[in-house]
């Protein structure tokens, strides 16, 4: 997903750039949005993953400060290792999203310039 996400914002950054005055921009525009609404999908699903490990993660630290044996220590680090690239991926993906708002909005605005 991260490099379908890259691919794509660059993909539409260097349409933005070239800057071409035969670009049909309500085809794309359109198209942008499909694209949107899945990148969005896709975020709300990772937001949900997250905020359940990180719950885990709490849930299994709070155990292991009262009850302290190995196996909640290491359950408890599994949870933190695996919690640190969700939220990277969350982050890429909620960035990425918001970038993809300022793209449309670049889009209409040169849209309607044209028209």
């Amino acid at each position: 997903m991260k490099e379908r996400i890259l691919n794509y914002m660059n993909y539409i950054d260097e349409l933005l750039e070239a800057n071409d005055t035969h670009t049909d921009y309500e085809k794309l525009i359109s198209e942008h949005l499909i694209q949107i609404g899945f990148f969005m999908h896709e975020r709300l699903i990772h937001l949900i993953v997250t905020v359940v490990f990180a719950i885990l993660t709490l849930m299994t630290a709070f155990t292991y400060l009262k009850y302290q044996t190995i196996g909640l220590l290491a359950l408890t680090s599994l949870f933190i290792i695996l919690l640190v690239p969700y939220i990277n991926h969350y982050y890429l993906l909620e960035n990425g999203v918001q970038k993809m708002y300022k793209q449309y909005d670049e889009m209409l605005k040169r849209k309607n310039s044209d028209d």
